[in-house]
């Protein structure tokens, strides 16, 4: 009885350490506050931010996204493979437990030609003492893997939210642009009929006409184009909603969309938000745990073992008290040479370590970059579309004030072709400005990790 006392004490004593590196969270210098500062922002952490547009078509593509996206399918399929493989690892700290029914018969000389039957039924068990902590490594690895598929859930779900509400952005802005060429195609087809007539009462010349008919043309050549990007837009809306290629539903309009106040955010908050920064976290801990893993395999394992179980020529004495059968021991099983494969094996966990480590960096750093980026953009692009609309309102004075000024014989008709393109230019410039604004901000919101902690069915 001592020596098992003796036994157990030593395995506890044992058991308290592990080889390897304890995971230490590595320092990282965050900025003090960012380059622009907005005086209206709003808080993003886990809302549903798109609700803002009070769009309800894009709330239901968004939903239906969610629920049929391939790419977000396979990242929860992810979660049940990790949850396994770290249930798994987890078995390896209990002993090990199998039952095994057995009926040979053997004849040979040395059973004077008789044949000797033999039935066995036995419970087997086997259980590895983790003395050297490779267990408890390994279950730290696949814990830290588990998360890791968690976040990259949540991260799936902010890029695919992301891009679903840009793709329908962009598509209305698109939409918005058709608009545009077909109503001044329209306008032009109006005034070259008009002009028909005149050249024909011979009020006009023939170049006035030609020119005329060369802007209607330009205008009319930009809608088979702008009809062929709503088309392929539309199929990328499709696939990222987990359908085949088709037509995409509309609800509000570019124009009656209204432009969501910049998410807020300190710095520090970043890194706790975007899933991707933790999800490389916890990569990290993964990489870290292996380390513990490899080395153990310098020292000896120790395997207890034991049978217990009834054997018999006949079945009817299988279970009487002569057939019981027990046995129980231990082996111990260390590494004498290994021609430099653990000492191999330790290196590459530990390089994976350090890949590991910086692409976290890498991950912190691209995080800020991205939020500086977003909030420089959109505060930009806001003063541009400013710029532009006042520039939107002056040409269509100047074109208004061009034709009256032709019509009453006073300029030439270059000067309304001059007005008239120009404005068409500038409106197409206007509507893509208002587009890129909502996309600066969606990315913006991305970049802050907002989002990604709505709940899923």
């Amino acid at each position: 009885m001592s020596r098992v006392i003796l036994l157990c004490s030593l395995v506890i004593l044992l058991s308290a350490c592990s080889v390897g590196p304890d995971y230490v969270r590595p320092e990282m210098t965050a900025p003090q506050s960012w380059r622009i500062e907005e005086k209206e922002s709003a808080d993003v952490a886990n809302l549903a931010w798109w609700n803002g547009y009070g769009d309800t078509v894009l709330e239901s593509l968004i939903e239906k996204a969610l629920k049929q996206n391939k790419d977000l399918l396979i990242a929860v399929a992810r979660i049940d493979e990790y949850a396994a493989q770290y249930g798994v690892a987890r078995s390896e700290f209990f002993p090990q437990i199998s039952a095994g029914a057995s009926f040979t018969q053997q004849q040979s000389p040395l059973t004077l030609g008789q044949p000797v039957k033999t039935n066995q039924l036995a419970i087997n068990a086997s259980w590895e003492l983790d003395l050297w902590g490779k267990i408890r490594r390994g279950t730290e690895a696949a814990r830290a893997e588990l998360i890791a598929s968690e976040e990259g859930r949540r991260s799936a779900v902010l890029s695919l939210v992301s891009s679903v509400a840009s793709s329908y952005i962009l598509l209305r802005d698109l939409d918005k642009q058709l608009e545009i060429a077909r109503e001044t195609a329209k306008s032009r087809k109006e005034s070259l009929d008009l002009f028909q007539i005149r050249f024909e009462g011979g009020v006009i010349t023939e170049m006035e006409l030609a020119q005329n008919r060369s802007e209607y043309e330009q205008a009319l050549a930009t809608i088979p184009q702008l009809e062929q990007s709503v088309a392929l837009q539309e199929h990328a809306i499709s696939i990222l909603l987990g359908e085949n290629p088709g037509s995409i539903p509309r609800g509000k309009g570019i124009d009656q969309l209204p432009v969501p106040l910049p998410p807020k955010g300190l710095p520090s908050e970043i890194l706790q938000r975007r899933p991707d920064v933790l999800q490389a976290e916890q990569t990290l801990v993964a990489a870290n745990a292996q380390i513990g893993v490899a080395r153990s395999a310098y020292f000896p394992s120790i395997s207890l073992t034991g049978l217990l179980g009834v054997s018999s020529s006949e079945l009817n004495n299988l279970f009487k008290g002569p057939a019981r059968m027990y046995s129980y021991g231990a082996s111990l099983t260390a590494p004498i040479f290994t021609a430099g494969k653990t000492t191999s094996q330790v290196k590459v966990a530990e390089a994976q370590q350090q890949q590991a480590l910086l692409k976290y960096q890498q991950a912190i750093q691209t995080a800020f970059k991205e939020v500086e980026d977003g909030l420089v953009q959109q505060n930009r692009t806001r003063e541009q579309l400013a710029a532009q609309k006042r520039q939107v309102e002056a040409l269509r004075n100047y074109a208004s004030l061009a034709r009256l000024r032709f019509d009453n014989g006073y300029s030439s008709f270059l000067e309304v072709l001059d007005a008239e393109r120009s404005l068409f230019n500038a409106e197409l410039d206007y509507s893509q400005t208002q587009g890129n604004l909502h996309q600066y901000i969606i990315a913006l919101y991305k970049a802050m990790g907002g989002g990604w902690g709505i709940k899923l069915d």
